[in-house]
């Protein structure tokens, strides 16, 4: 039998995941989907702006990675933790793909990630104190927001840079696929105001984040 993981253990194991995405390097546990796709020498205009972008979607998986965890950490349904946890374990991929294409594109990470991930654990929380369905709810607007601003950027990348754009689109199948699972598990519909403030919150972050 599995020895029952104490608060202690919870709170240094949350604490890790903190730091390794803040601070860290972590390791896709897939291959990135960029693959061997041809690097194209981008304008330097158009750099700056495919660095933004994939600064923005680094941001938001740091986001979804204390988002994940802090309703973990107060998930009553064991299958519910489990699923935010390997919702969290996948978004690692993600936010490890958009590390080495910043890298690629000679930019940074926001240097506000401590700021983005203390606020998002708060708020995911939050979200799980009000039970499990509002938990799931929280998870399916989170990632239809998300999914819809994928798709945006998908539109707003340069043409040529062919090797940011299969990563978005796998990481917007990977978002919807979350969203089903969440849904199929009993997701409530959030009420209004909360989903006008998650994509307002959101889009200051976009803002922020594309050149900070």
């Amino acid at each position: 039998m599995p020895r029952e993981i104490s608060p202690l253990d919870r709170f240094l194991i949350d604490a890790q995941n903190a730091l390794s995405t803040v601070f860290g390097r972590p390791d896709a546990a897939r291959g990135n989907p960029a693959g061997d796709t041809a690097e194209v020498v981008l304008e330097d205009e158009e750099r700056r702006h495919a660095a933004g972008l994939m600064r923005i979607n680094h941001v938001g998986e740091v986001c979804a990675q204390a988002l994940y965890v802090g309703q973990a950490a107060v998930a009553r349904d064991p299958v519910t933790r489990q699923a935010l946890l390997a919702a969290a374990a996948e978004e690692t991929d993600h936010l490890a793909w958009c590390a080495d294409r910043l890298s690629e594109l000679d930019a940074r990470p926001s240097l506000l990630n401590p700021v983005w991930y203390a606020g998002s654990y708060a708020i995911g929380v939050l979200a799980g104190l009000r039970g499990d369905g509002w938990n799931l709810g929280f998870v399916v607007e989170t990632e239809r927001q998300v999914e819809a601003h994928l798709h945006e950027h998908l539109e707003r990348l340069p043409a040529a840079d062919l090797r940011s754009r299969a990563i978005l689109e796998t990481m917007k199948a990977d978002e919807a696929r979350h969203a089903d699972h969440a849904q199929a598990q009993g997701a409530r519909v959030l009420p209004q105001p909360v989903p006008t403030m998650m994509a307002a919150a959101s889009n200051l972050m976009k803002a922020i984040a594309y050149r900070i």
